[in-house]
């Protein structure tokens, strides 16, 4: 019965992030969602409570699916540089995938306090995975630095997002250019 349940709850996930990447928040609707995975609308109810709760069981489900596949970039980087530039390909790779997708495609405003926080601290997360480099690269502040890091990163994220013309690899070689060398290039 349990297996039944949790298969059936990664179905719905599943089905969210295809709505949501599909066709964004309007997509991501109780009816929508039955119909993707042949359950009784009323069955959905049974596993969330609301669209704010699916998204919030996509970030807890796939946030830290990301920060492993971010760790590894940068693990497997030999010096401070890379690590940086591990840190800023991998996020912005990371706006193709569907999971990604999913998550930025319902806006912020429509979660409730707990689940914004829950969201918030796993950036922190990711954004305590650079500061060491940082601080290898010579940072007085490398929390600071950090912090500052993941604006380009969010920056170059939403470019991706609005800019369908210009190819993400520009982007990201954009990207780690200003990490690396700022504005001088």
């Amino acid at each position: 019965m349990a297996e039944h349940r949790t298969m059936q709850r990664d179905a719905l996930l599943d089905a969210a992030r295809s709505l949501l990447s599909e066709g964004g928040t309007e997509a991501l609707t109780f009816p929508a969602l039955a119909e993707r995975t042949g359950l009784a609308r009323s069955s959905v109810y049974e596993y969330f409570r609301s669209r704010a709760a699916v998204v919030e069981e996509l970030c807890a489900v796939d946030f830290p699916l990301w920060a492993a596949e971010i760790e590894g970039a940068m693990q497997r980087a030999d010096t401070p540089e890379g690590k940086v530039e591990a840190y800023v390909r991998h996020q912005l790779g990371l706006v193709g995938d569907q999971r990604h997708r999913a998550v930025v495609a319902i806006s912020a405003s429509e979660l409730d306090a707990g689940a914004r926080e829950k969201i918030r601290a796993a950036h922190g997360g990711l954004i305590a995975m650079i500061v060491e480099a940082l601080a290898e690269l010579g940072h007085d502040q490398p929390r600071l630095a950090a912090v500052l890091l993941q604006g380009i990163v969010d920056a170059g994220v939403r470019r991706v997002e609005q800019s369908p013309t210009e190819p993400p690899a520009a982007i990201a070689d954009a990207a780690v250019s200003m990490a690396l060398r700022g504005v001088q290039g």
